[in-house]
């Protein structure tokens, strides 16, 4: 088969595989249709991933048809379904606790084991999720939004409350929608004009520009000196983090969506003072893949705005490498096979 490898940073080539051959006991086999690049995979490829061994083939926003099961498996061949990437042991703390999302092992396909770059993956069943009414390239973005609806549904605050999204790329507009969907007040921050106005223009959520001034003096004005009860940290930047804990209420919860490898500070006085929650949330479960599913089948997502440029397999080199670069107007790119 044609799989699409990353050879070392910056180095993207097509190489022939051998076929996975077929599925074993509760595995299946997905001859992949579409994948979303994700902001890992200009990651990898620009060397900037901590955690990577070199050759890697990428991909692990999926979609595809199953075209071979392994016995045990339910779903049948034919079945247009989604990947949930995150592969679990099923036998630690956390996936006794029904968090597969945080297994103390977690293999992320196109991460820590090859991905979807290629014309078949095999994939356990229980990862597979059936598509139904969907198209297979919207389906390729399931999995991101899915991301922004487990922050969401882990905040545990109720609908009403104020609501601020700091980041305005695929992670966090899928956030704020989602947030939206829970009946929360969603404003999105980011230091990007361009962005900002897509979230405002495009998507109808009011914004902060944090270029155009103090952030935090900019939120107090915006709330009548408040603060925000929810703020959404998805921008994978340590100064932004930081800065995040003086956005919240008394009595309101900062969800770390985004992840980095450094460390964060804060005040613990000022922490104490507001009684805040700090929530970590990590990859996703099938209820919010569901969620997301459910949502676009309804209308509710715009997934057509949220998927700004396409490319096919055989062109991706290039636009990978571009993109890389070149972000302006860049939401979400899906690859065609």
């Amino acid at each position: 088969m044609k799989a699409l490898v990353c050879r070392k940073p910056g180095e993207l080539i097509f190489e022939d595989r051998s076929a996975p051959g077929q599925p074993g006991h509760g595995w299946a086999l997905v001859r992949i249709s579409h994948v979303g690049i994700c902001g890992t995979d200009y990651h990898i490829f620009e060397g900037k991933h901590p955690y990577l061994a070199y050759p890697r083939i990428m991909g692990h926003e999926l979609s595809g048809t199953v075209t071979a099961v392994g016995e045990g498996v339910a779903i049948e061949v034919g079945e247009r379904v989604v990947v949930n990437p995150y592969l679990a042991c099923g036998k630690c703390i956390a996936c006794r606790h029904d968090k597969p999302n945080c297994c103390v092992s977690i293999e992320v396909l196109g991460v820590h084991r090859d991905g979807g770059m290629c014309e078949e993956l095999l994939v356990p069943a229980a990862n597979l999720y059936p598509v139904a009414g969907l198209s297979l390239v919207d389906a390729a973005a399931v999995e991101f939004l899915a991301i922004g609806a487990h922050a969401v549904r882990r905040s545990k605050l109720a609908a009403g409350v104020r609501t601020l999204v700091i980041g305005a790329g695929p992670i966090g507009l899928g956030t704020a929608l989602f947030a939206r969907i829970a009946g929360q007040t969603v404003t999105i921050m980011d230091m990007s004009r361009e962005r900002l106005d897509f979230a405002e223009g495009q998507l109808g959520f009011p914004v902060i520009d944090g270029a155009s001034g103090s952030p935090v003096d900019l939120v107090r004005e915006r709330t009548d000196g408040d603060c925000f009860d929810l703020v959404f940290d998805a921008t994978g930047s340590k100064a932004s983090i930081q800065a995040a804990f003086g956005y919240v209420a008394h009595g309101g919860a900062l969800i770390m969506v985004s992840v980095i490898k450094d460390e964060i500070s804060f005040s613990d006085p000022e922490f104490h003072k507001r009684e805040m929650m700090l929530i970590g949330s990590r990859n996703a479960l099938r209820i919010d893949f569901d969620h997301v599913m459910a949502a676009m089948r309804d209308g509710t997502i715009p997934v057509a705005k949220l998927i700004t440029h396409h490319t096919t397999l055989q062109n991706s080199p290039h636009d990978i490498s571009r993109w890389a670069h070149q972000k302006s107007g860049l939401i979400k790119a899906v690859i065609a096979f």
